[in-house]
């Protein structure tokens, strides 16, 4: 198991639009098994070479162009966002896969002008600011800047922009008109999530990889080199955004708030041993092999305690150069001791000013928003209470103190309303994926010589 690292690169655009990806692994189901009714040898002669990894650097769909360079400038954005930590073969792979991305992302911009339905120049550079600012504090020209850097470019992102807001305007126009969330249904989720109150949920990142008898082994590998990227630092929703072949694939392979009987045996029983921000796989499931990711855990209907609000005081000491580790304790345990005999907060900023340390005070910070390690402690804490000294040599050494807190209401749940537009764009999300196909069908595409 091993911790995952959040996506460092997000356009915070709408992610639905990404239809679920497939990915060649190489390999062919039996006839007689997933061939339906085709007419396929069980031993095929092959006549010819087909290598997809020496294509034109073009491909040509309805007409428009998709250049190498296209390409190159997407891998960036994802290779920037897996830290840079992609191997020659996965790059290969994932270059392929981007193909495919920009493909349906030319479909869908086709689809919608064929439509007449357009997206203003004026939202594309609106949304490419708010990236901008969201993600790296920045103006546009700053990050016009950084996508150079990392061998993308401003036009590659806001192509993309323009790709998601297209596809989901003409979503609104033509499929979620015609999508239909009965009451019964949403009275039934309702009192379902009202009788299962108090036990626990789990939030799910999930990339599925479809294998069978054929291809089993070189898919598994492949999801052992997936597993090695993330452990080094990709980004898991980067990865399931391209790789996964479930439809949560468009969302960053989040699954939501589920319970682990509604989830395959093998994966409910791994989850039961993470601890959030853990993943876990390959792990074989029917149908292929899924990697997992915790989330976040919770009891349904219930407060959760992380939601608390504190007011906290940090007091910090600083070693000089050369401190030896014995030192460095014999001073951490004094420390530990003065901050012990503090009465409260009111007195603190006196104690620490006597021992030359440092205070720095947060008057609204969430307990799930502190490291892992110091929300337990620090929410077993009474008013006026200090947490064991923690740090380094390096670093210096801190405790904190327990100025205020105040505890979250107990959670009633999603309203009728938020039931029924989560089950609406379920089954939008759906339909999409039949509408893409049929643009996939119907598509006339040339790679070139």
């Amino acid at each position: 198991m091993a911790r995952i690292s959040s996506l460092r690169f997000s356009s915070r655009v709408a992610l639905a639009s990404i239809a679920a990806l497939t990915i060649g692994l190489g390999g062919i189901a039996n006839a007689q098994d997933s061939a339906g009714n085709l007419d396929l040898p069980e031993n095929p002669k092959i006549f010819g070479k087909n290598d997809p990894n020496h294509r034109s650097a073009t491909v040509i769909i309805n007409g428009e162009i998709i250049t190498g360079t296209d390409v190159d400038q997407r891998v960036a954005l994802i290779v920037s966002a897996s830290g840079g930590k992609i191997g020659e073969e996965e790059l290969s792979r994932l270059r392929l896969q981007v193909l495919r991305n920009l493909m349906d992302e030319t479909l869908q911009i086709q689809e919608a002008h064929v439509q007449k339905i357009d997206v203003e120049d004026a939202e594309v550079e609106g949304t490419y600011a708010r990236i901008a600012q969201q993600n790296f504090g920045q103006d546009p020209k700053a990050l016009d800047a950084h996508l150079t850097k990392i061998g993308s470019s401003s036009a590659s992102l806001k192509r993309q922009i323009r790709g998601e807001l297209t596809w989901q305007r003409l979503l609104r126009r033509n499929v979620q008109p015609f999508v239909n969330v009965s009451d019964e249904e949403v009275r039934d989720v309702l009192k379902r999530m009202q009788e299962q109150k108090g036990t626990e949920e789990y939030r799910v990142g999930e990339i599925f990889l479809s294998a069978n008898s054929e291809n089993h082994d070189a898919v598994q590998q492949n999801a052992q080199k997936i597993v090695q990227q993330l452990q080094q630092g990709g980004s898991f929703v980067g990865y399931a955004r391209q790789f996964s072949e479930a439809s949560t694939a468009s969302v960053g392979g989040d699954l939501g708030w589920v319970r682990l009987g509604q989830l395959p045996t093998e994966l409910s029983g791994t989850l039961q041993g993470l601890q959030t921000g853990q993943l876990a796989g390959p792990i074989e499931v029917r149908g292929g092999f899924s990697i997992v990711a915790l989330i976040d855990k919770r009891q349904v209907l219930t407060a959760d305690p992380r939601d608390a609000l504190l007011s906290l005081k940090q007091v910090s000491i600083a070693f000089p150069k050369g401190t030896t580790e014995a030192q460095a304790t014999a001073r951490a345990q004094k420390f530990a001791e003065t901050m012990k005999a503090a009465r409260g907060c009111a007195s603190l900023d006196g104690i620490a000013a006597g021992l030359g340390a440092e205070v720095v005070s947060n008057e609204q910070i969430k307990a799930r928003d502190l490291p892992g390690a110091l929300q337990n402690m620090v929410l077993s804490l009474s008013l006026g209470e200090t947490t064991a000294p923690f740090g380094s040599i390096a670093d210096g050494v801190r405790v904190l103190m327990l100025c205020g807190r105040d505890d979250p209401k107990v959670e009633s749940g999603p309203d009728f309303d938020t039931v029924q537009s989560q089950m609406e764009d379920e089954r939008v999300n759906k339909r999409a994926q039949s509408y893409l196909r049929d643009l996939r069908r119907d598509a006339v595409i040339d790679y070139g010589s």
